[in-house]
């Protein structure tokens, strides 16, 4: 008889690893839930989330050449509303500390443009760590025209770490491995799209949306 409990218990647990390792990822999570930051309608018919890392390569391009297009020709038409997520990888503690500021700027209606500059400036901050990468930080909330005073206080406090951590978190669970990644009308897409790829994409989902009474995410 302990022979079959300990059959039964080498069993279970390697049913239980297997799950584990081998099991669905994100199933019934929503990417779009909680998201913090958002630019368009709340009732725009369809709802894109974008999981980026600061110090991507494509992240950077998407953000730089692409989202003001789409921005222009989808989001402020009222076509689109658009969530941003933060995707930092183990050990990039300085990334963290970017999204972090990010949400900083957010508390002055200042995300987005934050949010450009610190891809425009990757190569300047990439390298800082600990105080000089914050008064780095802290200096690009100044060249936007923020209240530094009031930047340094929020990133100081440490009160924006959380949510870049929840967001690291849920891309971990939807089971993410790299960035850019997008949720287009439910679809998962990861890497780089041109504008013309997003344009026949966006198009696509906006038709088979027309009339339903909800977004699609």
């Amino acid at each position: 008889m302990p022979r079959a409990i300990v059959a039964v218990v080498l069993l279970l647990a390697l049913l239980g690893l297997g799950w584990i390792f081998f099991g669905p990822k994100g199933k019934n999570l929503d990417p779009a839930q909680g998201a913090r930051f958002a630019v368009g309608r709340e009732d725009a018919p369809l709802v894109v989330v974008d999981f980026s890392n600061y110090l991507c390569g494509f992240c950077q391009r998407h953000a730089l050449e692409v989202l003001p297009r789409l921005k222009a020709e989808y989001i402020d038409t009222g076509k689109v509303r658009y969530l941003f997520r933060d995707f930092p990888f183990p050990g990039q503690d300085h990334v963290i500390r970017a999204g972090e500021a990010a949400a900083c700027a957010q508390e002055q209606g200042r995300y987005h443009e934050y949010h450009e500059v610190l891809f425009r400036a990757a190569s300047a901050w990439g390298n800082l760590r600990d105080q000089a990468l914050d008064r780095y930080l802290v200096d690009l909330a100044g060249q936007l025209g923020l209240d530094v005073g009031a930047f340094q206080s929020c990133l100081a406090s440490g009160r924006a770490r959380q949510g870049v951590l929840a967001d690291q978190k849920l891309a971990q669970d939807l089971g993410l491995t790299g960035t850019p990644t997008f949720f287009i009308a439910g679809e998962k897409r990861t890497g780089f799209l041109l504008y013309e790829e997003w344009k026949a994409l966006l198009d696509k989902a906006l038709e088979e949306t027309q009339g339903k009474d909800t977004p699609s995410y």
